[in-house]
């Protein structure tokens, strides 16, 4: 198996710049970083194929691996997907705001500054909770799910036919017509 130098450095180069474009502010460019990830996934599959071989037919030796082909049209196909969705957001966003920026809110600005003092407490906070929390379902009362019957609420008048042991055997139609 003989890979190129070249494509190995564009693919490392693709998956660098995508990724740096993903991490900004911008929608249009962690779209950009998107399509740059999904060409270098592309790439990548492709190095991974190995030397091209004949179409597997019966008889043949040398035959090509299927699997990172499919995996490519597979990649291709959720990266359309995903593309469209963000291209769909910064439509959203750009009739919204006028810009396809994404700004703090309240609570990344509170997130940020919160003190190690704060973070102290909050931890404090979440060790006594978990100690007094209990997973056992031991009682019908304390059950996730009560599965409930019609006949154990009298306040449902249902009047569907019930097929009972104790029900006398129906009549046929000609039985009915008789005197």
């Amino acid at each position: 198996m003989d890979v190129s130098l070249t494509l190995i450095c564009v693919m490392a180069v693709l998956f660098a710049c995508g990724v740096y474009a993903m991490l900004e502010r911008s929608l249009t460019r962690v779209l950009i970083g998107f399509l740059l990830l999904g060409n270098a996934t592309n790439l990548l599959l492709l190095i991974v194929m190995g030397v091209p071989g004949n179409a597997p037919f019966y008889g043949e030796t040398d035959v090509s691996d299927p699997l990172p082909q499919a995996l490519t049209l597979t990649a291709i196909v959720i990266t359309f997907a995903v593309s469209a969705f963000l291209l769909a957001l910064i439509y959203r966003s750009w009739q919204l705001g006028q810009a396809d920026t994404v700004e703090d809110d309240e609570a990344d600005i509170a997130l940020r500054e919160r003190t190690d003092a704060d973070e102290d407490v909050l931890d404090d906070e979440a060790d006594t909770e978990d100690e007094s929390a209990t997973t056992d379902f031991v009682g019908l009362q304390t059950a996730p799910i009560t599965v409930l019957h019609a006949r154990d609420h009298p306040s449902i008048d249902d009047d569907a036919p019930v097929d009972s042991p104790y029900a006398p055997p129906r009549a046929s139609e000609d039985e009915e017509d008789r005197p």
